[in-house]
């Protein structure tokens, strides 16, 4: 089967990002900052020969996506399996905040625990897992020979990293995640390679990689 080669874009900036907020399904924009930077990897993708753009549905990824879109005259698609991970009672508060009010909560998320779901309405990073795979390889099964884009979260390239690497789920994370970092993979759906990861060379300053 031919390869599909995937660009994935993490949004830009939002405030939340700099408060280092868990933001989750929660709906937040861009900031000044997060702005500069989607615009940046627009300029820095237009030249790319894209077949489709797709993007998570939450308001800082078609932000970005709609930046990225207009640089390439493209329509971004959307696709809610792209989502950040369901972060449950910790929506809202920082990493701090939700450590210090739910400290045995926080320790089974810390930990990575695959199976452990955030109480009121959190995912675990096997249900994460599964959705993001599931549209992974929808997309390459799609877009057989062809480059796509997908604009996403950083709970989401952490699990596709994981996905294309091989590496288990509760291993401590080993990679950046930057804010408008740009990743390339390539699969055809069972089998993946890594191409780049986490790259900012587009990016006045490195954007900030807040997570745990």
């Amino acid at each position: 089967m031919e390869a599909t080669r995937i660009c994935l874009v993490r949004h830009g900036e939002t405030s939340w990002n700099a408060e280092k907020r868990i933001q989750g399904n929660i709906d937040v924009g861009l900031d000044t900052t997060g702005k500069a930077q989607a615009e940046a990897a627009a300029e820095w993708l237009s030249a790319v020969p894209v077949a489709a753009l797709y993007s998570s549905d939450l308001l800082r990824a078609r932000q970005t996506a709609e930046r990225i879109a207009a640089s390439l005259k493209l329509v971004p698609t959307l696709r809610p399996e792209f989502r950040e991970r369901r972060y449950g009672l910790f929506e809202g508060l920082t990493y701090d905040q939700s450590r210090d009010r739910y400290p045995d909560v926080y320790a089974l998320f810390e930990g990575r625990e695959p199976d452990f779901v955030i109480p009121y309405g959190g995912e675990s990073l096997r249900q994460l897992h599964q959705r993001v795979s599931t549209g992974l390889r929808r997309i390459a099964e799609d877009h057989r020979g062809c480059t796509v884009i997908v604009v996403t979260h950083g709970g989401v390239l952490d699990i596709v990293n994981r996905l294309v690497r091989g590496t288990s789920l509760n291993q401590p994370r080993d990679f950046l995640i930057p804010n408008a970092g740009i990743n390339w993979v390539r699969g055809d759906g069972e089998h993946w390679s890594l191409e780049a990861w986490g790259v900012t060379d587009h990016l006045a300053t490195v954007g900030l990689d807040e997570l745990p």
